[in-house]
């Protein structure tokens, strides 16, 4: 069994700025895994934010050696972007080595079409406004939020969108003082769930303030281990395959959490329509989706997913899975 790591860059459509940072485009990991003559792949999206840059995946990637089965992996990588590229690498090889596609060898029904959020960015109130007008068609935006101004953000949007569904994520951006002022607003704005508000570590108030629309955690939720330290302070989860370390991990965390009576919501990464295939498959039933990183690009890998009024549709299997 042969690991190879190729870094890789897709360029954005527009500007895409949190309220971290701003990127012009897509810079992700792409990992082969080949055994016997057959070949498959994943993608992973490494994250500063969480100690993690391109050499140091490839670095744990390295690691590996001979055959590795996914069951095995959980245990020889941590929960992160390194394990996430290659457990969907390994999925994918099954299902071209048996003919099944991914959903039948995990036990899934066939997957159908997932609404997904469309996220804009941080930006000037009225440049957010004429962004949310030009997507006001959309199902449901997602607003990046964070700092200083994010009132007259939030008006500006919900102007320019009147009638469309709103999430909101601050992306740590908030303090619990912030977020007790703003929270009566979002709730008359007709926002539907606040993801993120205060930083990871030093979100203990949640669990003593008023939380008048669903919380969700994102930076606080990695993988099933984090569940327990979320009581009380939040109402919905956000599952990521970069966080949970794969596939594998984000059903048994979906699983997990719907059994501790969360909510769930299934984001992603700025990546490619390879990173999302997987996340489609997690993304059914889920109460929001946010799956959009292909819609924000100005590139994408070949046999890209498909996105119509319907949502975001399960890869094909040229794609992968």
């Amino acid at each position: 069994m042969q690991f190879d790591v190729v870094a890789e860059r897709f360029r954005l459509a527009e500007v895409f700025t949190i309220s971290r940072a701003s990127r012009t485009e897509a810079r992700v990991l792409t990992v082969r895994v080949t055994e016997g003559g057959v070949m498959g792949w994943g993608e992973c999206v490494p994250y500063a934010r969480y100690g993690e840059s391109p050499e140091s995946v490839t670095a744990q990637i390295s690691t590996l050696t001979g055959p590795v089965t996914r069951g095995e992996l959980q245990t020889l990588l941590p929960a992160g972007a390194a394990r996430n590229a290659v457990d969907c690498a390994l999925w994918d090889l099954e299902a071209k080595r048996t003919g099944k596609r991914v959903w039948e060898m995990a036990g899934l029904s066939a997957p159908g079409t997932v609404i997904t959020a469309y996220t804009l960015s941080l930006d000037a109130p009225e440049a957010m406004r004429a962004a949310a007008a030009r997507h006001a068609y959309r199902p449901l935006l997602k607003i990046k939020l964070g700092g200083e101004g994010d009132m007259a953000r939030l008006e500006a949007v919900r102007a320019g969108a009147p009638d469309t569904p709103i999430v909101v994520d601050a992306n740590e951006g908030w303090t619990a003082e912030v977020y007790s002022e703003l929270a009566p607003h979002l709730v008359r704005l007709g926002v539907k769930l606040v993801e993120q508000p205060l930083p990871a570590g030093q979100d203990g108030m949640l669990a003593e303030i008023e939380r008048p629309l669903p919380v969700c955690a994102d930076e606080s939720c990695h993988d099933r281990e984090s569940l327990p330290a979320l009581k009380g302070k939040y109402d919905v989860v956000n599952i990521k395959l970069d966080k949970t370390g794969g596939l594998t991990e984000a059903l048994a965390l979906r699983h997990a959490a719907r059994e501790a009576g969360y909510g769930i919501m299934i984001g992603c990464m700025v990546g490619t329509s390879l990173a999302m295939a997987p996340a489609v498959l997690v993304a059914q039933g889920a109460d929001i989706a946010d799956l959009d990183g292909p819609l924000l690009l100005a590139e994408d890998r070949p046999h890209p997913l498909r996105y119509s009024a319907e949502g975001a549709h399960p890869p094909e299997p040229e794609l992968w899975g």
